[in-house]
């Protein structure tokens, strides 16, 4: 992951610098950087293990993981609650992990829904088999989206739950889950 963030920032400053004080004339490079801009937030591959390890890997107190799709009316409409309390919590030490369940010929509006929302950071995308993915998050989960996961410090999953949430319902499992119970 940073290794590609690295290189992008890279493109980018060699295309800041081949750029200045030509005006506005266009440049192979500065055409690379405006096509990679166009791929921010990078949305990377995640399977169903990789999640598990994420939210009990260190340096969170607690993981909120949302497994949405840019084509999913009520993932789209809880959207807005969903950012609202990850940012209110990330000075607790909230990890949040957004999963994209959209196709690989998706992934555009997928990036644009997350741009509107300004969300900048690395976001992913599920690969794998959908069966398996769903019942290595939880065997509760019918594979309805949107979904959410709340993971405590320890990675031990504390709430679930598959529809549309409201931001209280987000609020009240990210505290439970910072405070290190069940919701």
């Amino acid at each position: 992951m940073h290794l590609r963030n690295a290189a992008l920032l890279a493109l980018a400053v060699a295309a800041i610098v081949t750029s200045c004080g030509q005006g506005h004339h266009s440049t192979p490079v500065a055409d690379q950087a405006a096509a990679a801009d166009t791929l921010r937030p990078a949305i990377l591959p995640i399977t169903a293990p990789q999640i598990v390890a994420a939210a009990a890997a260190p340096g969170a107190r607690a993981t909120l993981v949302n497994v949405w799709a840019s084509w999913c009316a009520p993932c789209r409409e809880e959207f807005p609650g969903l950012l609202q309390v990850a940012r209110a919590h990330r000075g607790d030490g909230l990890r949040l992990v957004l999963v994209s369940a959209d196709f690989d010929d998706q992934l555009s509006p997928a990036r644009q829904f997350l741009r509107e929302h300004g969300y900048a950071d690395t976001s992913f995308v599920k690969t794998g088999d959908d069966m398996t993915f769903i019942q290595t998050l939880t065997p509760q989960w019918s594979g309805a989206l949107p979904a959410t996961l709340v993971y405590d410090a320890r990675g031990r999953l504390v709430s679930f739950w598959e529809g549309m949430a409201d931001p209280d319902r987000f609020e009240h499992a990210v505290r439970q889950a910072l405070a290190g119970g069940p919701s």
